[in-house]
């Protein structure tokens, strides 16, 4: 019996992958049995050919495998896909985590909303209710304390009756549903701005948490700890390398080769996907920061502002202090979203530490010293400042396209193809090397390639092509190299957070940096010198006098 390849089988085996990964005792995402599947079809060693029609036992086979590997709890590789799976369903974009998390805020109101907007009260006590749901809307949509601590509940309803007395619910109450909620939003703004005023003036507010002193604090925190994690992941890196090319170089033997090199590479490659999520994460957070230092900004000059109008009068007009309100808690808001995105962030880098168990377990850190004995380590750095120096001649490569730092002005943000990573050091020796622009860079196929030493760049300019080719062999090997390297052109398999930056990196060209001067010609085109032109007014009217007395005269 067989089966002609479509989306419903494909849906199918990852279902079925899912079950019996569960009846092993471990759970397993879609996304990440959907990785697993396409990276079992892909390696070569498996011998599918997804050309043919997908048969009974090819089905069976594909499960077998993708269950077997998803269960080995002893493989970077394996940790290295659940990692990109994790990261592939988790990681977004600011305004997709923002988006979500107002979705949610919106949701918590909704009841509270409704019982205030289908609300037909007449008499003195449901009024007093009415009111008294307003006042639990406006503390929970600011999220500035407690509805059930009675101080703040206090606090917001005297705010509540100074811009909304409760004789006004006469008023409020046979408006529209749409009409309500937009006064419960205009309300809760200006209750939250008063309310900080109050506590900037040491006149309430004792239950609001200084937020920007916690955030300053925080994101200090978070920095510290996320370059500490990626420094380690980094000095994994440099170390697996270390022991890689010791062993290619016979330097060193493992002892009774209990740590088969297959086995660090796959480490090194763990290690570098860590560390790379880190920086994305990092790069966020850095945001966090500029955003939080805008905003703080902008909260003491509306403060201020706001002081300077208020200042000895016992009496000012709404229409003067009302929008300051207003501002002050779209900008207190705006803190509150740094705040959770700065969790979430956090949250992922808590979650991303357990994905380097395998490596870890298998060749703990005391080992890992006994293995280096007498062997350089060096780091990403030294690599870069060694190779430097010897760099690529562009004349003995005639036909291609070489740029250099020194001479490109957008050099630093061009997109290096592989992440910057060296292929040729990929393709010979397994390797993750950074590859120094310094030493040249390769323009092939509209990508930007850079290599770790001059002798890598020869090889591979050589030949570009076959060697793109042996890239993404040994990305079918190592699965985990498509996300990693970013090979979603050359595979299926498409990381939403690397779409991000594809959409934009592909467009940017080097812009190459030259001296030149111009000068000006006194007739720029000879050719175009009308030697009977006149430009004296006079001489053109004895002209025209002559033409005249010769008409007369015939």
């Amino acid at each position: 019996m067989s089966y002609a390849p479509a989306g419903n089988i494909i849906k199918s085996i990852i279902r079925e992958v899912v079950k019996e990964c569960l009846a092993k005792g471990q759970t397993v995402s879609e996304t990440l049995a959907t990785f697993m599947v396409k990276a079992v079809v892909l390696d070569p060693q498996n011998q599918f050919n997804v050309d043919r029609t997908i048969t009974k036992q090819d089905v069976q086979e594909v499960i077998e495998r993708c269950v077997q590997r998803l269960v080995d709890r002893q493989s970077p590789s394996v940790d290295t896909i659940k990692m990109q799976a994790y990261f592939d369903m988790h990681y977004t974009s600011r305004q997709e985590y923002l988006k979500e998390h107002r979705r949610a805020l919106q949701a918590e109101l909704i009841p509270v909303t409704r019982e205030i907007t289908d609300s037909r009260a007449k008499s003195r006590d449901e009024l007093e209710t009415v009111y008294g749901k307003i006042v639990s809307y406006v503390l929970l949509r600011s999220r500035m304390g407690s509805a059930t601590d009675i101080s703040t509940v206090r606090e917001a309803a005297a705010a509540l009756r100074s811009v909304f007395p409760q004789p006004e619910l006469g008023v409020f109450i046979p408006l529209s549903r749409k009409d309500k909620e937009q006064q419960l939003e205009e309300l809760s703004m200006l209750v939250t701005g008063i309310r900080l005023f109050n506590r900037d003036r040491k006149k309430g507010g004792s239950t609001i948490d200084d937020l920007p002193a916690i955030l300053n604090e925080s994101i200090s925190t978070s920095i510290k700890h996320i370059k500490f994690e990626t420094g380690a992941s980094q000095n994994l890196s440099y170390q697996y390398i270390a022991l890689l090319e010791g062993l290619q170089a016979a330097e060193i033997a493992l002892k009774d080769g209990t740590v088969p090199p297959e086995f660090l590479k796959e480490a090194l490659y763990n290690a570098r996907q860590h560390e790379a999520f880190l920086g994305l994460i990092l790069a966020d957070v850095r945001v966090c920061e500029e955003q939080t230092q805008s905003l703080q900004s902008e909260l003491h000059a509306q403060m201020d502002e706001l002081k300077i109008i208020v200042h000895s009068k016992t009496a000012v007009p709404t229409a003067q202090v009302f929008p300051h309100f207003t501002a002050l808690a779209k900008l207190w808001s705006g803190l509150q979203d740094e705040m959770y995105l700065l969790s979430i962030l956090n949250s992922m880098v808590a979650d991303l530490q357990p994905f380097l168990g395998a490596q870890s377990w298998q060749l703990p850190k005391d080992q890992l010293e006994i293995f280096l004995e007498g062997v350089e380590v060096k780091t990403d750095e030294q690599r870069m400042k060694e190779s430097a120096d010897n760099r690529i001649d562009p004349s003995e490569f005639k036909n291609q396209e070489w740029f250099f730092p020194e001479t490109t002005v957008n050099a630093d943000t061009l997109p290096f193809q592989y992440k910057g990573m060296c292929a040729n050091a990929l393709i010979k020796y397994g390797l993750l090397l950074p590859g120094n622009p310094a030493v040249g860079i390769l323009k092939h196929r509209n990508k930007y390639h850079v290599f770790s030493s001059k002798k890598a760049a020869c090889q591979f300019a050589s030949n570009p092509d076959e060697s793109i080719e042996l890239v993404a062999e040994q990305a079918k090997s190592s699965p985990e190299l498509i996300q990693l390297l970013e090979l979603h052109l050359q595979f299926s398999s498409v990381t939403p957070y690397s779409e991000m930056q594809l959409g934009r990196k592909h467009l940017t060209q080097p812009v190459a940096k030259c001296d030149g001067d111009t000068q000006t010609d006194t007739h720029p085109v000879e050719s175009n010198i009308v030697k009977s032109y006149k430009w004296n007014e006079w001489e053109l009217r004895r002209q025209a006098i002559k033409l005249v007395c010769v008409c007369f005269t015939v």
